[in-house]
């Protein structure tokens, strides 16, 4: 028996235990569940936190995060200006959320604006606004307070008004009988004769006498409708924003475009990028679209930003498209959320304001989210391969996280792969082919050094008659955006390697789109675009056609219809995805370039 009781008590004393640290842990930590390209970095700065203590919270996080699974982030000591964050837990719904911080449904809405009725489910990570007051004027609180009976003014101390017994007078007319009255006004003949106790004989009323009509005792008192809950599709379309036409678009170029403490070449790019800019306005008026443009030259301080943003006219803008330097994106965002106007950013990848504002665009794709496009990519493209690296001696380190991370993905989707020094002969690379499979090379570094040393291997090995009769297994080499730099350094060898390369932008300049656009380009400013990938004439025009065409054809309903824009860039491809339910847009778009031993070149466009 004793020992019965003890194994009682230490169930009892675990069980507060867990229970204790399930409270704990509300109100330390969010539960995070792990989207496709987010790295413990975005994670961090979605949440204003940093790495170091997401880590501390998940041991063994800092060597690989996998999709799916959830992470604790840590919680804000105190309540931000952002507000805070909530877990979407099962059963919960919008209208409970409301209840449970006390804001408004149109504050979460407001503060969500990637939330919609299919991704409100359990596990979502949603950002909770501060306490605004509004809860209570939400049309749902409104209806069950008004539903519920008004307390006595008696009862608050105010003495209420003598209620009659008497719905009403009834005058009695010539050959008027209880019966007759009291059906008039559908009551009993006894309720009536109750009320009107001085009546002796019932069939004798006179002319003229004023009779008492009682409220009806059948009658049941009105009791208050029960008020249901709203659904979140009722929410959802009650605060459904409504999309309005811009009949003239206000845009605003922010960039160095004069030279300055950085020097002339960065100020040329700038100047190149808004000179395909004004053509792509050029088109879009030519087809009938109204546009305002407002260009200013940003310089490279935080000062001389927010001096332009002091402008009047700016407030007035539908979309910004700038800065160019890192410390210029905050003031500029943080004008954008206060004024509601798109901040188009189009060069740097590493600034993480996009996690935490929902008014950004970043054209150029943070690495975590463009790796991941590419593993996706690449897996769908070659589901039977065998991946060879080749293992390079330098310039290995900016590639580190790609290739820890591609190897990871094959790992998970158990395609083999095998690890060779860039120095292997042609014959150590034949040995290491599988038949039946997809043998594909990929050098740990995208420099050109490392081409000129692997490729003549490759080609010898492709070219040995021996391998062709015997081995006859299918044979690409993989690599990077920048090899577009070396296209014609190694074009002979890009093709007999049946070639492809990742990249976010491409132009083929066999193609008659782009040779247009550089004929046009030259005619308008008398010079070509600088020989650079990417052209930066090319991403001006690409950038400004996609939003200024966006809100031309869908008005302030853009983010709604993005997925429509179903334009043919030039060079610059989009696919934009909001980071999270609070944050703004980052573009997606990959590409894979190949080039086949029958000299052929093809763009592989995935969507």
């Amino acid at each position: 028996m004793k020992i019965l009781s003890k194994i009682c008590l230490i169930f009892l004393i675990a069980s507060f235990m867990v229970i204790n640290a399930k409270a704990q842990e509300n109100q330390t930590y969010i539960i995070h569940t792990i989207e496709k390209g987010q790295s413990l970095y975005s994670i961090a700065n979605m949440y204003s936190t940093t790495v170091d203590a997401i880590v501390k919270l998940n041991p063994g996080s800092e060597q690989v995060i996998v999709e799916g699974k959830q992470l604790k982030v840590p919680r804000p000591d105190t309540v931000t200006d952002q507000g805070t964050f909530h877990t979407i837990q099962q059963g919960e719904t919008l209208y409970g959320l409301s209840q449970k911080y006390k804001v408004s449904v149109k504050s979460i809405l407001n503060a969500n604006p990637g939330l919609n009725e299919k991704n409100f489910r359990y596990g979502q990570v949603v950002n909770i606004p501060k306490d605004d007051g509004s809860a209570a004027t939400e049309t749902p609180v409104q209806q069950e307070q008004s539903a519920q009976p008004e307390e006595p003014k008696a009862q608050q101390g105010i003495p209420g008004p003598v209620q009659s017994r008497c719905k009403e007078m009834h005058k009695v007319a010539r050959k008027e009988t209880i019966y007759s009255i009291a059906r008039m006004y559908g009551i009993t003949e006894q309720e009536l004769l109750e009320a009107n106790p001085e009546i002796s004989d019932a069939k004798k009323l006179k002319r003229g006498k004023l009779l008492c009509i009682p409220y009806p005792k059948t009658q049941q008192t009105e009791q208050p409708k029960e008020v249901k809950e709203p659904t979140n599709a009722e929410l959802f379309d009650q605060n459904k924003v409504i999309d309005h036409n811009i009949s003239v678009i206000k845009a605003a170029v922010v960039l160095p475009l004069l030279p300055g403490d950085q020097g002339n070449a960065e100020s040329a790019r700038m100047l190149e990028y808004y000179q395909g800019f004004l053509m792509a306005v050029d088109s879009l008026k030519r087809t009938g679209s109204s546009i305002d443009l407002y260009t200013y030259d940003s310089g490279a301080t935080v000062a001389s930003v927010n001096a332009i943003l002091a402008k009047p006219e700016m407030q007035r803008m539908d979309i910004i498209f700038g800065p160019l330097y890192t410390e210029q994106i905050k003031p500029m965002a943080d004008f954008a959320t206060k004024h509601h106007i798109r901040l188009v950013i189009p060069f740097t990848s590493r600034d993480n304001t996009v996690y935490r504002n929902p008014d950004i665009y970043q054209i150029n794709t943070p690495q975590s989210y463009l790796y991941s496009e590419v593993y996706d990519h690449f897996t769908r493209q070659f589901p039977k391969s065998h991946v060879i690296f080749l293992n390079a001696k330098a310039g290995a380190e900016e590639k580190a996280d790609f290739i820890k991370g591609f190897q990871e993905e094959l790992k998970n989707k158990q395609i083999p792969f095998t690890n060779l020094s860039e120095d292997a002969t042609s014959q150590q690379m034949q040995a290491a082919l599988q038949k039946d499979k997809a043998n594909i090379f990929v050098p740990t570094s995208g420099s050109n050094t490392v081409l000129i040393k692997t490729l003549p291997q490759l080609s010898s090995m492709v070219g040995d008659s021996l391998y062709k009769e015997k081995i006859n297994a299918e044979v690409h080499l993989f690599g990077y955006p920048e090899w577009q730099t070396y296209t014609k350094d190694h074009l002979s060898a890009f093709f007999e390697l049946d070639t492809y390369f990742y990249t976010s932008f491409y132009t083929n300049n066999l193609l008659v789109a782009p040779r247009s656009f550089s004929t046009n380009f030259r005619r308008w400013y008398g010079k070509d675009m600088e020989e650079r990938y990417p052209k930066y004439g090319m991403l001006g025009f690409d950038t400004g056609f996609f939003f200024l065409k966006g809100l031309s054809r869908y008005g302030s309903g853009l983010e709604n219809n993005l997925d429509k824009m179903n334009l043919t860039p030039i060079q610059t491809g989009f696919k934009f995805q909001r980071v999270n339910n609070w944050g703004g847009f980052i573009n997606k778009k990959v590409f894979f370039v190949r080039f086949t031993p029958k000299y052929e070149l093809f763009k592989l466009d995935f969507d």
